[in-house]
């Protein structure tokens, strides 16, 4: 005989409803815009920052600051309900051909860098509540005390025009490949090209390279390999767009990496160093890129780095170049993709530069795509009987 109890036909079970991780669920969407309201704030204060003669590393240092402090004040239930919160991409700033990922440490030679006049300087940071990113970039002219024009003002242009197309087609059913086309085209019409295989991606929670991509400016190489998608409802993209004023083609130099993020690889490190590198890690940035700087030893985190890094267990994120005189412009924002239309979680802020180009888009197609508008309709208020 059984020893099992009987179940009473009578009794109601307790049905578990599933959890929801994507933007149809509304506390996902808050802590999304939440993030990007922060992400916007301290870009504003970056931008102020960004002056004649600043240090580089001082403004990376002051971003990151402004970012944990505003994120350490809200969100800040305890037990089962505490969240992960804080920065969810490290403040960088990238100055002309150096495409992206400079954030010098203090021990590194690069901490000397300044700012000086006429820099096109692209900065890019984001912020994370409960696993849930939203990051921003922006581009600047430092100094300008005028309207920017010539060829930095056609690359700043071409930029911000491609992220404004991309936002369009970024819609339930459109394919990742035309938006790398319409790009190149835009590009074209400013004399410019996008930067060879720069990813965007759709954003998870606790994961920022999802799957779902758009590719710039592909080689056969990265086309052989790219995967097509369409675009879905209720995701969510950090669209990066990276325009050059020379070949498009990026490698690294001798500036050493500062930003990695831990992948989820297990490997047995040998190196204690190493162990409680990626164990400080963890505990501090979780699943989102960090800067060095944001571990205790610097001289420490540079040798276990290497270890972790040799074995994936860390992720580069490489300081890429241009060709010496090559001009780079970016802006990034982060879009939420609804039925009715897609919401900008952050706002890559292009009135921080007065960009006068004497160039302009001329495709019929591209010109109508810019015309019409990629937000949802808000709701009208019922009056009051």
């Amino acid at each position: 005989m059984s020893d099992a109890k009987a179940t009473n036909p009578t009794e109601t079970k307790k049905v578990t409803e599933p959890v929801v991780l994507d933007v149809s669920d509304s506390n996902v969407q808050t802590k999304y815009k939440d993030a990007g309201k922060i992400a916007d704030d301290v870009l504003d204060k970056v931008i102020k920052l960004c002056v004649v003669d600043a240090k580089i590393i001082d403004i990376c240092v002051a971003g990151d600051k402004a970012i944990t402090e505003a994120t350490n004040a809200v969100y800040n239930k305890k037990g089962k309900n505490k969240i992960t919160k804080g920065i969810g991409f490290p403040t960088t700033v990238s100055v002309n051909n150096c495409v992206a990922h400079f954030t010098p440490i203090a021990s590194d030679p690069e901490a000397a860098t300044t700012l000086k006049e006429g820099d096109v300087a692209k900065i890019q940071l984001g912020v994370q509540f409960d696993g849930y990113c939203s990051t921003v970039a922006t581009t600047i002219v430092v100094g300008a005390k005028g309207p920017v024009t010539g060829s930095k003002a056609d690359v700043i242009k071409a930029a911000e025009t491609a992220l404004e197309a991309t936002l369009r087609m970024i819609r339930p059913g459109n394919k990742n490949m035309d938006v790398t086309k319409t790009v190149d085209k835009i590009a074209e019409a400013y004399g410019v090209k996008a930067v060879e295989g720069m990813l965007s991606h759709n954003q998870l929670k606790d994961k920022t390279d999802g799957e779902k991509q758009i590719i710039l400016n592909p080689s056969d190489n990265h086309l052989r390999d790219f995967k097509r998608i369409e675009f879905g409802e209720n995701e969510v993209y950090a669209v990066d767009i990276l325009i050059s004023t020379g070949e498009g083609k990026v490698r690294p130099l001798k500036t050493r990496t500062t930003i990695y993020k831990k992948t989820g690889i297990r490997y047995q490190l040998k190196m204690a160093a190493s162990r409680a590198v990626l164990s400080e890690i963890q505990t501090k940035a979780g699943a989102f890129p960090f800067s060095l700087r944001d571990l205790e030893d610097e001289r420490k985190a540079r040798m276990g780095i290497v270890e972790a890094a040799k074995h994936q267990t860390v992720l580069p994120y490489d300081v890429m170049y241009e060709r010496d005189e090559a001009v780079v412009a970016q802006y990034l924002a982060t879009v939420m993709v609804t039925k009715k239309g897609n919401t900008l979680l952050t706002h890559p802020r292009y009135d921080a530069v007065d960009a006068q180009s004497d160039k302009s888009v001329k495709d019929e197609e591209i010109v109508k795509l810019l015309a019409t508008t990629y937000e949802a309709p808000k709701k009208e208020k019922k009056e009051k009987k």
